[in-house]
């Protein structure tokens, strides 16, 4: 996958969720996350192992979080590319496939609005 641009970031992540990756990294390998658009746990980002997510023409790279690429695809993105996402990590077990699921724990995105300032800045996004 190609890497995302210099610039503003546009996805960041929390430290508890970092740590997350880092045993699911040594449990799974790399890993990647692909931000759902509704399936499943609603709009939760999921967590795979790189080579199980098919990365297709209409997918974006918005950036690299705790050493993971964090995907979109082109529909969901223009739905939030005025967005700063910070991928969490709270209790309980989500619905979906995501690597965390029988750690007892599911991953979370907090997000906010860019500022003028940093959607000027913003990198932009990297076509998968």
């Amino acid at each position: 996958m190609p890497e995302a641009p210099a610039g503003h970031r546009r996805v960041d992540i929390t430290p508890a969720a970092a740590a997350l990756v880092e045993s699911l990294r040594a449990q799974h390998g790399p890993v990647v996350f692909h931000q759902s658009g509704g399936c499943c746990d609603g709009s939760s980002p999921m967590c795979f192992p790189v080579g199980d997510l098919l990365m297709g023409p209409r997918d974006v790279v918005l950036g690299e979080v705790a050493g993971a690429q964090f995907v979109m695809t082109s529909a969901q993105y223009r739905l939030w590319e005025h967005t700063h996402l910070t991928v969490d990590v709270v209790p309980g077990r989500g619905a979906g496939f995501s690597l965390e699921a029988p750690e007892g724990v599911r991953f979370l995105i907090r997000s906010r609005l860019l500022t003028d300032e940093e959607a000027a800045s913003a990198a932009p996004v990297a076509a998968g």
